[in-house]
């Protein structure tokens, strides 16, 4: 490693505080949109803070006025036999995130996904999951009782936990097991007997296909296959069938706790303590489980801004190389590219960035459309082992070295100031970073030294290089 800095593993997840804190409301809006956006570049920053943090909020929330951005078919991205893989699906997926102009929106179906945690692996098929993130998308702050119905009649979802073979006198307890473990109550919060008479009220849940293994599909209920005797279910009794069973699980009073206590994790710090999420869990439940005023609720809270919610959370993947890509512009660059776009042999070029990046969250642990199983990722300090984090050290080469498009002109950073001292500053800026004073001064060590003398636009990559890879090994840059 240049410069003889290597950083260990308890150094890069040690917590960092000495130079925290939000003086004014535009560094409330950089945490928020770190937080619910993909990022704080300065122009989103600008764009919604003009008006303090809670316009922000409302901006975020607002999304739909918003152009999406990107506007791409992903059948486009079929291969010669017209075949669509769940890859494909997830490299046109990371061009939405690098692209939009909704942040919030993609990422929330971000949290869906992992909160339903859906595969390639085994569904197959590329179009189902692309079916699927568009209902994540479509329902990103939909009440959840919404998503919820959505999510559980999806043939992505049917076909991964094998509703399709739940059938009347042979019940399959896949999905009726996920649904009150992983999605609604959390284990510990039901019986065995639960599980079994739920896989009965959702007997004949299957799909039918449309133009075979490579087209669309939708849910169907087949009657014949359904097992329509009496069952109880979580204290309650009656002929219930699926839709019955989703109903009760929305009125169980543990469910506001469990999403409140999953979406805090997510986005605020790991492992509330139940006195401090209980009023935002009264309130959700109030609001018979309607997210966005959830999310609005933990927006405007002061637990949101407060000195344990700042840098608080382990960047995932998509935080690293989402957000540094857009900060760079490289997201507006690629929506420009992309408009052009009109058939498979312009996209695939056009569409080259965003495979790098998919590639790259991939080789740091979160390979989108391939969760690792039912349970989704594991997030804060999983993120960080030895090998991600030479991924993550090495992303600065492919934010400033070759690559699809053309090198990134680096010189363009330091116009305002090409001393070794600007540098570091622009690029710390850039990326919404802060440092202790003992890495700032290795990063101008390298600066100093990969400039050679004088800073020029034939080694001003590499300069940003350097500068970026102590950057974005250091424990302070890990921390969102």
């Amino acid at each position: 490693m240049k410069n003889g800095y290597r950083p260990t593993e308890p150094e890069v997840l040690r917590r960092v505080s000495s130079f925290m804190g939000f003086a004014d409301d535009r560094s409330r809006c950089a945490h928020l949109l770190r937080r619910f956006g993909l990022g704080a570049s300065e122009a989103e920053v600008n764009f919604y803070g003009d008006n303090g943090v809670e316009a922000a909020v409302d901006k975020l929330l607002a999304y739909e006025s918003e152009d999406e951005g990107l506007s791409v078919d992903v059948n486009l991205l079929r291969n010669e036999k017209g075949n669509l893989s769940p890859a494909s699906v997830g490299i046109w997926w990371t061009a939405r995130l690098l692209t939009t102009r909704r942040p919030l929106q993609e990422r929330m179906t971000l949290f869906w996904h992992d909160h339903f945690a859906t595969s390639g692996s085994k569904v197959g098929a590329g179009q189902l999951l692309a079916q699927q993130n568009e209902t994540f998308r479509k329902n990103a702050v939909a009440p959840f009782h919404t998503i919820l119905e959505e999510a559980s009649k999806d043939p992505a979802m049917i076909l991964w936990l094998d509703n399709q073979q739940n059938v009347r006198g042979h019940a399959n307890e896949n999905f009726a097991r996920e649904v009150m473990e992983l999605f609604t109550l959390g284990i510990g919060n039901y019986t065995e007997k639960d599980v079994q008479e739920g896989a009965r009220a959702f007997t004949g849940w299957s799909l039918v296909r449309d133009g075979g293994a490579q087209g669309p599909a939708e849910f169907v209920f087949r009657r014949a296959r359904h097992d329509p005797a009496g069952k109880t279910y979580l204290g309650q009794s009656g002929n219930f069938d699926g839709d019955d069973i989703l109903a009760i699980l929305c009125s169980q009073p543990r469910i506001a706790t469990y999403l409140t206590a999953k979406i805090w994790d997510w986005f605020v710090w790991p492992k509330p303590k139940p006195e401090t999420i209980a009023p935002f869990v009264a309130r959700f439940r109030a609001s018979n489980l309607d997210v966005k005023s959830l999310l609005r609720d933990i927006m405007i809270s002061k637990e949101f801004y407060s000195e344990k919610a700042q840098r608080a959370i382990v960047k995932s993947p998509v935080d690293v190389c989402i957000a540094t890509s857009r900060q760079l512009g490289i997201g507006q660059q690629l929506r420009t590219n992309l408009a052009t776009a009109t058939d498979a042999t312009t996209l695939k070029p056009a569409i080259a960035p965003a495979a790098v990046t998919y590639q790259a969250m991939k080789s740091m642990g979160m390979w989108l459309l391939y969760p690792p199983d039912v349970h989704g990722w594991d997030n804060g300090k999983a993120w960080i082992t030895s090998q991600t984090m030479v991924t993550r050290m090495g992303w600065a080469d492919k934010l400033f070295g070759n690559r699809p498009g053309g090198q990134y002109p680096a010189m363009f950073l330091f116009q305002t100031d090409s001393t070794p001292d600007g540098v570091v500053h622009a690029i710390l800026s850039l990326f919404d970073a802060r440092v202790t004073a003992e890495h700032r001064s290795i990063l101008l060590s390298a600066a100093t030294k990969s400039m050679g003398g004088e800073l020029t636009s034939e080694n001003a990559n590499e300069v940003a290089k350097q500068v970026s890879t102590l950057l974005f090994a250091s424990p302070e840059f890990q921390l969102a």
